[in-house]
């Protein structure tokens, strides 16, 4: 009987300290250039799934084989420097009547970043 109680407090003991939570939170003031930057990150991304999502860019993507889905969720893994060379690559090309020429550079910038990290292999080795 008094290994019975032992128990049953030990197991007491250690469901109740399951609950006590010993980190604490903490909280920092952000900089203005870290706001902007954070802000321009999202609105770049923003900006290449828009482009990605659009028919025919998708069309390409699978002529090519390239899963649309795979390449919209890359844009959102790509570091600050390939986000914002693949945005001032976007923000360069015509806008309107040459629409094939955007596609395909698009579509070749996507192709190059799917290519560097590993997901595709098109440009063949050897």
């Amino acid at each position: 009987m008094r290994l019975r109680r032992t128990l049953v407090a030990i197991t007491a003991s250690c469901f109740l300290s399951l609950g006590v939570q010993t980190t604490t939170a903490s909280a920092g003031v952000i900089g203005t250039a870290e706001y902007l930057s954070a802000t321009d990150r999202a609105g770049q991304v923003a900006s290449v799934q828009a482009a990605l999502s659009r028919a025919d860019v998708r069309a390409q993507l699978e002529k090519y084989g390239v899963d649309p889905a795979d390449a919209v969720a890359r844009v959102a893994s790509l570091t600050d420097r390939e986000l914002a060379d693949v945005s001032a690559r976007m923000d360069s090309l015509p806008a309107g009547g040459d629409g094939v020429i955007a596609v395909i550079g698009i579509l070749f910038i996507v192709l190059i970043i799917l290519e560097w990290t590993g997901v595709i292999d098109i440009f063949k080795k050897g």
